[in-house]
């Protein structure tokens, strides 16, 4: 049976990924997935001069599902107020229509 949830984004400084990843734990998220991040935004470019997806990015993009929109904003409002003011990061929320074959998120 499908579920409906929420999609949380969260794209920041590699060098906080323990510390994101902390703060999705401790908000009762079962999981999440991280993949190496790059691209061009208000502060810049995040590599050599052209966007890749190589060693030389600090940039991690973090997505978690969660069983409703307002865990994803909790989440998303301890991020940005613990480290947005000083590192380069956004966060976003999709609405996931349907989740196939989950057992559990």
């Amino acid at each position: 049976m499908a579920q409906k949830a929420s999609k949380l984004v969260i794209v920041t400084e590699k060098v906080l990924l323990k510390k994101v990843a902390k703060i999705i734990d401790e908000s009762g998220a079962t999981g999440y997935t991280v993949v190496a991040a790059g691209g061009k935004g208000s502060r810049g470019v995040r590599s050599s001069g052209q966007p890749s997806v190589g060693d030389a990015f600090s940039n991690v993009k973090f997505e978690v599902l969660t069983p409703n929109r307002d865990m994803a904003v909790k989440i998303s409002d301890e991020v940005a107020g613990q480290f947005f003011d000083d590192y380069s990061g956004i966060a976003y929320i999709c609405d996931v229509m349907e989740v196939l074959h989950a057992h559990t998120f």
